[in-house]
């Protein structure tokens, strides 16, 4: 489980703990990580997604998983043209190349075992993209591809791959922007973004999570699952 120390990632682990499962809990900096593995009596696991190196030792050494869960995420919130290279290479790298390389790391053990779920965290932005946000949507949007194409080569080894999109859910990177410019403003047009009008929990999403990497969820694969109130309708 990748970006598990807080929001949605803390609320995954939960649920996956909840479910039964012996939790590894992957962050890269945050004092939370440790503190929440203790809490679920899970593993605290520290890699940098986009490092390769870092992320192939670090998943290597837990040996073969039965699920994952890529959720680390970041975004840097400007229009496009107010950007750089410099600007948007860790997006991409955070984003899209993290989800990747975790899943290199992960996926040969399960093709041996002939089992795993993986589920990967994308974003309504990366269906239906976002002002101030291409780059984080292009990003996601990469992600919902890569998923769906791993789902096709994978299902001969018994693995299903699913995308859950979030919408604006209640997490420390919707908070930093609720602090930004004009900050209760653009959280209220996320919240009017969405048929049910109000932002999301991470426990809604957890929830989703959960049953995707479930035993329930064996005859479900390459879906790419809104969990949005409503953002995506109609965009498939």
């Amino acid at each position: 489980m990748t970006g598990g120390a807080r929001g949605i990632g803390a609320a995954i682990c939960r649920a996956l703990a909840e479910e039964g499962a012996h939790v590894f809990v992957g962050y890269q900096s945050s004092p939370d990580g440790p503190a929440l593995a203790e809490e679920i009596g899970g593993t605290e696991v520290q890699l940098d997604v986009a490092d390769p190196d870092s992320t192939s030792a670090a998943v290597g050494a837990l040996g073969t998983l039965e699920i994952l869960v890529n959720n680390a995420g970041m975004d840097d919130m400007a229009f496009f043209t107010e950007l750089n290279p410099d600007r948007w290479r860790p997006q991409l790298a955070v984003n899209l190349e993290g989800v990747l390389n975790v899943t290199l790391a992960a996926l040969p053990p399960m093709q041996e075992a002939r089992y795993g779920r993986i589920v990967n965290v994308s974003s309504e932005a990366g269906r239906i993209g976002s002002k101030r946000g291409s780059v984080y949507a292009a990003a996601k949007a990469g992600v919902i591809a890569f998923t769906k194409s791993i789902a096709r080569e994978n299902a001969r080894y018994g693995i299903t791959a699913n995308n859950v999109l979030p919408g604006p859910i209640e997490t420390p990177m919707l908070d930093a922007n609720r602090r930004g410019p004009r900050g209760d403003e653009v959280v209220a047009a996320m919240a009017g973004a969405t048929l049910l009008n109000r932002i999301g929990e991470p426990e809604e999403v957890a929830s989703m999570v959960a049953f995707l990497a479930s035993d329930r969820a064996a005859y479900v694969t390459g879906e790419t699952i809104g969990v949005s109130g409503g953002m995506g309708v109609g965009v498939s």
